[in-house]
């Protein structure tokens, strides 16, 4: 682990922050605003060229732009995610995460593929190879806009837009001009450069990011090294026009465990400890895809070609046996969509195909880990080598039609079809705990319909009823990689019913936007605290949604401004489940575990002008943290500040305070084989950066 930092340092950080602050009182020159995440204006130019859906489709979404995304200059995509209503990612170790989206936190397979990732509208990976961690493979550091659908996604997208989708959008050639450059440092041995350029070359416009991280990190032998670029090209010709997008992810990270024992975060020692200093994770994948587009009359065709290769290596740390796991796909696709109709009556039908080969090995190299040599449950060797090859299609019909003044309904339907080729490496047979299954393949259907209305005859105002089907074929993992209690069989597709109502518009000057929503789902797929897998769960949802967004006037020369966020959601098992060989029973209508039953973000922004000052404060209510409802986290409330003053237009700096009161909280709270653990949330930390512009 480095050196932490001294006590000169934290002096040195505290005056810089009032060296920049003492004189910007006062100044005239106009600079940007320390904005706080916020829906953006509904009809915005990057949700109709890349979005899951129109600018005014029924149904929940939010919107996080550029201006936000700058400001927040987040080392982790939660400290921008969870400022949505109903989003709660967690961060482990490092770049490591969980999602929660209108849903429990969830691990392993229903993490992989309960939540569709898309970059400008395309998927990051084969649906059946899906990543809990997958968040990292995005450059949201340069991203223009990230868009998050709350609930299934629409007709457009299929397997694991299932409690919903979050889309990255990187900004368009040729739309922006200059180039940036961001440095920034942090008190917790993390350093960090972001830059983006424009140019043109020989017609072509292009845009490109690049972002690298070091940090040394905060807990022992949990450094992270992290490298992210974007390339994007744009064609212009006669007839059609393209873009080209190139993007690569690199990350090294050293991984710091589960800290054990009840509350063992609250203590300061224990929390930078790491039970696992021999774990890591490296990664890498490269995506390129182009986007071509031609206008027929009114009508439009959209063809999409793209491919993907993902690799990982890592030690499982948070399993006992603490295998080795090493994987990867590559993967071929092509969407294709056409528009057409008039305005008032417009169809889009779409076909979607896309060919991935993957691979897992696991392999167990320690004959002991704190149990007898020779562990029976827990051989040491190959516990599965396999490869899957996967062949999917979907078609799908959607019809926007304004049939009455005010009111619209859009309505659609989706089928799609998967094959999974599996062959196994290793013979079949149980081998303690684990069950390898002989090679055969596997066939899923799904079949996803939408319905909503919406109304708009109210001023300011948009009404919108929505009822939303979500599917999912099971993840590979899920299929093949079984335990000793499995029995070799098909899964059973997954699927989530969503009915939802909402409003959004402005009142008395307050922007807002409320959804209620209830969902049911079928054939649950999850690990329970005793890393069991249970296959057929059943679970019942029931939430509400809330952001506002307004301004108190003007204070001390400068605008002030307020925003806020907040759901409540009520989610449950809704099957019984008593397993003699396990400790975890299940009872219709316990609390799912690591579903807050309260969520909320909200902040003040002050802006005069040159110098801006943000506060923000989030909020995680109490939780379980097994599904017998028998450990519970108790919860946090930690705030952040953010200052900001412009030198110039083309230079401005930056201090961004996080946990200001130095709370003692954790990250992720869970429960497993008998055991509270945790990842421990940073403690007050302070970045100070530079941006340039030219």
């Amino acid at each position: 682990m480095r050196a932490a930092y001294s006590a000169a340092s934290w002096i040195s950080m505290a005056m810089a922050m009032g060296a920049f602050a003492a004189p910007a009182i006062g100044q005239d020159a106009a600079g940007p605003r320390v904005t706080l995440a916020e829906p953006a204006p509904a009809d915005a130019d990057v949700i109709t060229i890349y979005g899951d859906r129109l600018s005014d489709d029924p149904g929940a979404y939010s919107v996080i732009d550029e201006e936000t995304i700058a400001n927040i200059a987040a080392n982790h995509p939660a400290e921008i995610l969870n400022t949505i209503p109903g989003v709660n990612v967690q961060m482990n170790s490092g770049q490591e995460l969980l999602i929660g989206l209108r849903s429990p936190v969830l691990p392993a397979g229903a993490g992989q593929g309960s939540f569709l990732i898309l970059e400008n509208g395309i998927p990051t990976r084969a649906p059946g190879f899906g990543n809990v961690n997958a968040l990292f493979e995005l450059h949201h550091e340069t991203a223009q806009a990230i868009e998050v659908v709350r609930g299934p996604g629409s007709v457009r997208y299929g397997s694991n837009a299932v409690h919903g989708l979050m889309n990255f959008i990187d900004p368009e050639p040729g739309d922006q001009s200059g180039h940036t450059l961001t440095v920034s440092a942090n008190s917790l041995q993390r350093t960090r450069a972001d830059a983006t350029a424009n140019f043109t070359t020989n017609g072509i416009d292009n845009w490109v990011g690049l972002s690298v991280m070091d940090d040394g990190g905060w807990r022992d032998a949990s450094g992270v090294d992290q490298q992210k670029l974007t390339w994007r090209s744009k064609f212009r010709g006669e007839n059609w026009n393209a873009v080209a997008t190139l993007a690569a992810v690199n990350l090294n990270q050293e991984t710091a465990g589960f800290i054990q024992g009840l509350d063992a975060y609250k203590n300061e020692n224990t929390a930078r400890t790491n039970p696992n200093p021999e774990a890591y994770r490296d990664a890498s994948v490269v995506r390129a895809n182009v986007r071509f587009e031609t206008e027929i009359g009114q009508d439009k065709l959209v063809i999409t070609p793209f491919g993907i290769r993902q690799r990982m290596k890592f030690i499982q740390h948070f399993l006992p046996d603490q295998s080795t796991e090493e994987n990867g796909q590559d993967s071929l696709g092509i969407m294709t969509r056409y528009e057409f109709g008039p305005s008032d009556f417009r169809w889009t039908v779409g076909a979607d195909i896309q060919l991935a080969d993957g691979f897992l090995t696991e392999t167990q190299t320690r004959a002991s880990f704190g149990g007898p040599v020779g562990n029976p449950t827990f051989p040491q060797g190959v516990h599965y080598d396999y490869t899957v090859q996967t062949w999917t299609t979907g078609l799908y019909a959607e019809v926007d039609w304004a049939f009455a003044q005010d009111w619209r309904l859009l309505a659609g339907v989706r089928g799609e079809s998967h094959a999974y080729d599996y062959r196994t490496n290793k013979a079949p047979g149980t081998y303690g705990r684990f069950r390898v299954a002989p090679s055969r393949t596997d066939d899923f259907e799904l079949l996803t319909p939408k319905v909503g209305l919406t109304y708009g005859g109210f001023d300011n105002m948009v009404l919108y009823a929505n009822y939303a089907r979500g599917e999912r074929a099971p993840q590979t993992s899920d299929q093949y990689r079984l335990q000793n209690l499995q029995t070799i069989q098909r899964l059973d597709v997954e699927t989530l019913d969503s009915f939802e109502v909402g409003a959004r518009g402005k009142l008395i000057g307050i922007d807002y936007d409320v959804a209620a929503y209830t969902m049911k789902k079928d054939n649950f797929f999850f690990r329970d605290s005793d890393g069991l897998n249970v296959p057929d769960g059943k679970t019942d949802h029931v939430g509400v949604e809330l952001s506002l967004r307004g301004q108190l006037g003007e204070v001390l020369g400068g605008t002030l401004g307020w925003n806020g966020t907040t759901s409540w959601s009520d989610q449950t098992y809704a099957f019984n489940r008593n397993v003699v060989v396990a400790a975890e029973d299940i009872v219709d209508g316990n609390e799912i575990d690591t579903a807050p039953e309260w969520l909320a973000d909200a902040g003040l922004s002050w802006d005069s002008g040159p110098f801006s000052l943000g506060f923000t404060a989030e909020y995680v209510g109490e939780y379980f943290t097994n599904a017998a409802n028998t450990a519970t986290y108790d919860g946090h409330l930690i705030g952040h500040l953010r200052g900001a003053w412009r030198f110039s237009d083309q230079v401005e700096t930056f201090v961004i305070v996080r946990n200001v009161t130095d709370e003692r909280y954790a990250d992720r709270a869970d429960f497993a084989n008998g055991q509270d653990r945790y990842f421990p949330g940073e403690p007050l930390n302070a970045t100070l950066g530079l941006r340039f512009r030219n």
